[in-house]
């Protein structure tokens, strides 16, 4: 009986340890979440990145990167890539080395979603594909020429290339780097392809002239079927960028912006009207943003917000040159000489940064937080 009588207090003891613990815990969200106006991402920013030491700012210690010419940035969930005509390279938010890949580049592209990440030089035979944190595929062309790659978070990879015999090749790859489908035709030039989120699907550009006058199209192809089962035309526009998300394909043109539906073949279309496109981003989740100027060789005059719908979501004034943009999640940026300002797809600032070092870049992440990069260096912002 007197055991039992000792073991009491212990017990009592550990349970209001657990409690105080647990009250602490939520105070401490409850306080992030008050301070961010009931952010949600203010608490995963928090629990990502709550050892990280800022300053005043909400900038991170910067860390130094590899450099070079045509430099561009992409923030993924696990680090940050970068290319540049002196190569490929994988970083941690510290700077820690995941993957590199040292090679000359001429004309060097990436693109990425918020988990992977591919890496190629246009007129090239290799692409570099990063995920987690390493690099998950090195693959090379057996002949001909890259144009394009697109790869989505889910890792499948559609390569667009010049081959021999063909006037378009597209292959779907899947994660593990098999290929899935290829697309050979000799009838029609193919320029660009995305694969769909969930990889069943690969949307294909394709271009060729009829009486006389320039068209494109996209071409939808199931990957268990040789023939695609939608084709939608896109009249005379030139495709400039693309991207398939769950709201449709995002096909940027030269004086519109369409969003396609894979179901019915529908297009959603915004005009830019007399305006001149200067930069667009589609990497928004449900929005894109785009930067438009009203003389064709200024700068941009107005970022504007477009949902799927086609529509416009909201415009907002520049007065000042852009030096980058970009978008994340629900979040876009615009950074410019006199600092970074941070806004949701309604154009309602959300954070904003004053002093950005000399940055020349800037990559929005799903959660609100941002990478910034000049010539030899790069930092996380992390709003508080």
């Amino acid at each position: 009986m007197s055991e039992q009588q000792e073991k009491k207090p212990n017990i009592f003891l550990r349970l209001l340890a657990f409690l105080v613990t647990l009250a602490l815990v939520l105070g401490a969200l409850a306080l992030v979440v008050y301070r961010d106006r009931l952010n949600l991402d203010a608490v995963k920013r928090w629990l990502s990145f709550r050892k990280v030491e800022t300053g005043d700012t909400g900038e991170a210690a910067p860390f130094t990167h590899a450099g070079g010419d045509k430099l561009s940035v992409e923030y993924l969930e696990d680090g940050v890539v970068m290319t540049s005509t002196s190569g490929v390279h994988y970083y941690s938010f510290a700077g820690e080395p995941y993957a590199e890949e040292v090679l000359t580049m001429e004309n060097p592209v990436l693109c990425a979603g918020s988990r992977a990440a591919v890496a190629y030089d246009v007129g090239g035979q290799s692409l570099f594909v990063l995920r987690g944190k390493s690099e998950t595929a090195d693959l090379s062309l057996d002949s001909g020429e890259l144009l394009s790659a697109r790869i989505n978070d889910s890792g499948y990879l559609a390569v667009t290339a010049q081959q021999s015999g063909y006037k378009g090749a597209v292959t779907l790859y899947n994660a593990g780097g098999e290929k899935v489908i290829q697309i050979n035709l000799s009838s029609t030039f193919l320029v660009d392809a995305a694969p769909s989120p969930d990889g069943r699907t690969v949307a294909a550009v394709a271009v060729d002239s009829e009486g006389g006058s320039f068209r494109s199209r996209v071409l939808f192809y199931q990957v268990n079927q040789k023939e695609p089962s939608l084709e939608v035309s896109l009249g005379g526009s030139s495709v400039l960028d693309m991207r398939y998300t769950d709201s449709g394909l995002w096909v940027l043109g030269e004086s519109s912006l369409m969003i396609v539906s894979p179901k019915d073949g529908s297009v959603q279309t915004y005009s830019f009207g007399r305006s001149y496109l200067k930069g667009c981003d589609l990497s928004g989740d449900g929005f894109a943003l785009v930067l438009l100027g009203r003389y064709r060789a200024g700068s941009a005059d107005q970022a504007v917000t477009v949902n799927a719908q086609g529509e416009q979501q909201a415009v907002l004034g520049l007065g000042g040159q852009v030096l980058d943009f970009s978008a994340g999640g629900s979040y876009c940026a615009l950074l410019t000489g006199t600092g970074l300002n941070v806004y949701s797809p309604d154009m309602e600032q959300a954070s904003s940064m004053q002093s950005t070092l000399g940055a020349r870049r800037v990559d929005m992440g799903a959660d609100g937080t941002a990478v910034l990069a000049d010539s030899q260096r790069a930092w996380l912002y992390i709003p508080g």
